[in-house]
């Protein structure tokens, strides 16, 4: 008996060239629909499934795959003689390959759709035919991804097919696994389920491979989650060598903060911490004001623009003395691309990104532990509810330094303290562990203008020695969460020593 092969495709790449090397290796072809049409346009000899299962397809197509004939030419066990006699008792020959994949519900879902579209396209035949498959994959050879099916051929004309399905197996099931994921997390969603669901489900497809992680001994790679809201996972690498798993933290930590910044703004970033941020109408100015915070920091720093990057900012990012790992806007005009990639000594080796700018929406934020995972809601101020609690009200110049360095603050690793003035950071204490040092730190590398900037804490001070320390140098407003069993005294303290608080009531712990 000649073996047969299934071929039911949603996406038709290579299909036509594959059908034809099962064919010429002596394959009979069964088929559906549209798979079947576009095989006989190509000149194949096709068998409908319809004519294997003596019903046709039902219900627009929901049934169609959904028999016994199928099914059990599928799951036979081949080294089981009850399943033989069985098999043939019912007039099933067997299947000995499977080619599916399964409609496009990620691409419905991401473009405008109703729920019944998404409904739609939720494929059941298919992942049903797939697992089928895979269960009974010691005999039977399942296909999903046409990128697989030179290797196939390969295999089935060298007689080493057997050898392959279990990695063949293995890829069906985390396809269809995947798949189930999606729909289960956009119907959660749309469901309006807020509580944490007994079970929870994510799938993700590698969108890179890299040389090393944060390591050279430790191995690293990217995954997309479709079901996401864009940011710099799906941005596009317009100039530079390949990313790498630094880069691609640095670089989240960097349009992260610079799309929470005032349009205009240029964010750097080093080792996960912002080390300048600033606002100008002239971008050039913005990058310039952004590094002067702390110059040898942005040495080998990644800068981040939420205005598309135009000549002025490209032609400020060159200056001698200048060196970025990265650079990433919304949009790269062509005339500043080209300065980059003209600079001397680095413009081959800096990679420039253009990314989509977040939506300021919460979702879900996953961080691993051994053994398990932390899921919490990202950390998205929607709403402010900010009340002055000291006599002195902040002039309007400290409010436009406290709006803008509430934005930095929730950047930094805590204990996080920033100074600045107006739209522009001056400096950052980040990671320390306890806060009077934090705050030290951030008004050292102020310098001298720190006389008269604000300061942002993202977290309550536990006693009033960061106030003390802040007005010793001239800070003159402090934006802070408040919360403390000490706010009656950090709030009398700032009385005392003439400084305008902000609480916010929100905390920002970045750990």
């Amino acid at each position: 008996m000649k073996p047969r092969a299934l071929l039911s495709v949603t996406d038709k790449t290579g299909l036509v060239d594959f059908a034809r090397g099962l064919s010429a290796l002596g394959f009979d072809l069964l088929s559906t629909g549209g798979t079947a049409k576009a095989l006989r346009e190509a000149g194949m000899k096709v068998t409908d499934v319809a004519e294997v299962t003596g019903f046709p397809e039902m219900l627009d197509g929901r049934v169609k795959t959904l028999h016994p004939k199928i099914h059990g030419a599928l799951l036979g066990d081949r080294s089981n003689e009850s399943h033989l006699s069985q098999m043939a008792e019912a007039g099933i020959s067997p299947i000995d390959l499977v080619c599916v994949n399964l409609y496009a519900f990620e691409q419905t879902v991401r473009e405008p759709h109703t729920l019944k579209q998404a409904i739609e396209s939720i494929d059941i035949g298919g992942p049903a035919m797939i697992r089928a498959a895979s269960k009974n994959g010691l005999h039977v050879t399942v296909v999903v991804d046409p990128q697989d099916y030179d290797r196939v051929l390969f295999a089935i004309e060298s007689g080493k097919v057997e050898e392959m399905r279990p990695e063949l197996m293995a890829k069906a099931f985390r396809l269809t696994a995947y798949y189930d994921s999606m729909i289960s997390r956009y119907l959660t969603r749309v469901a309006g389920v807020q509580d944490y669901p007994s079970e929870l489900t994510f799938g993700f497809r590698r969108s890179l491979t890299m040389r090393y992680g944060e390591n050279p001994h430790q191995m690293a790679a990217l995954y997309r989650d479709p079901m996401s809201h864009p940011g710099l996972g799906e941005s596009e690498i317009l100039w530079g060598k390949e990313l790498s798993y630094n880069n691609i933290l640095d670089g989240d930590a960097a349009w992260e903060l610079v799309c929470d910044l005032p349009e205009g703004s240029c964010a750097i970033i080093k080792h996960g911490n912002p080390c300048g941020a600033a606002t100008h109408e002239d971008l050039g100015e913005a990058y310039r004001l952004a590094r002067k915070a702390d110059e040898v920091s942005a040495y080998g720093g990644i800068a981040a623009f939420n205005r598309p990057i135009d000549k002025a900012a490209a032609e400020a990012m060159t200056e001698k003395g200048n060196f970025l790992e990265m650079i990433i806007g919304p949009e790269v005009e062509d005339e500043a691309l080209e300065i980059i990639k003209a600079r001397s000594g680095w413009g081959q080796y800096v990679r420039v990104l253009k990314a989509p700018v977040p939506p300021s929406s919460i979702e879900l934020s996953l961080r691993t532990v051994r053994g398990g995972v932390l899921v919490q809601t990202t950390d998205e101020e929607l709403t402010a509810d900010w009340r002055v609690a000291t006599e002195r009200v902040p002039s309007e110049v400290e409010w436009e330094s406290l709006r803008f360095l509430w934005s930095v603050v929730k950047h930094v690793k805590s204990n996080a303290i920033v100074v600045g003035k107006g739209n522009r950071l001056l400096g950052v204490g980040a990671g320390q562990m306890n806060r009077v040092r934090s705050v030290r730190l951030a008004i050292e590398q102020a310098g001298e203008e720190v006389s008269g900037a604000a300061l942002a804490s993202d977290a309550f001070f536990p006693f009033p020695d960061s106030i003390e320390e802040a007005a010793k140098h001239g800070i003159t407003a402090v934006i802070q969460p408040g919360g403390s069993k000490q706010d009656p005294a950090v709030i009398s303290k700032a009385n005392e020593l003439g400084i305008a608080m902000v609480l916010t009531g929100v905390r920002h712990f970045r750990h």
